[in-house]
């Protein structure tokens, strides 16, 4: 079993950055892969990032490749979310995920569990 805590979300001019974490308790959090998603009112929850139990294989959707990074450090069970020159599109509530397999996956279907959310808004 695994919990799963985000932090670190607000309110952030365009072209500012935030980094998000994500708390993970449970001894399995170390192998197992993490993902990042968004959800923007009225629209579906998106992928944005995946990150192997190493950390050492990422895979990032096309709209935020080039300026957010995806990183782990299993010694304290937390991941992370460095957004850089974010933009008003960007804005929504952002989950991190958690998935038993060792394929990276985009589909939200293949997480097993998800943290709460954590809020994310750009003004411009």
């Amino acid at each position: 079993q695994v919990q799963l805590v985000e932090s670190g979300g607000g309110l952030v001019q365009a072209g500012g950055s935030l980094r998000l974490s994500c708390a993970a308790s449970g001894r399995t959090f170390s192998s197992a892969t993490m993902g990042w998603f968004r959800q923007a009112p009225g629209k579906e929850r998106e992928f944005v990032a995946a990150i192997s139990w190493s950390g050492s294989s990422t895979y990032y959707a096309d709209s935020v490749k080039g300026r957010f990074t995806i990183s782990r450090d299993n010694a304290k069970n937390t991941g992370y979310l460095q957004m850089n020159s974010l933009k008003p599109e960007d804005t929504a509530v952002y989950y991190c995920a958690a998935r038993r397999g060792i394929t990276l996956s985009i589909d939200r279907v293949n997480y097993d569990y998800w943290g709460q959310g954590t809020q994310v808004t750009v003004s411009s």
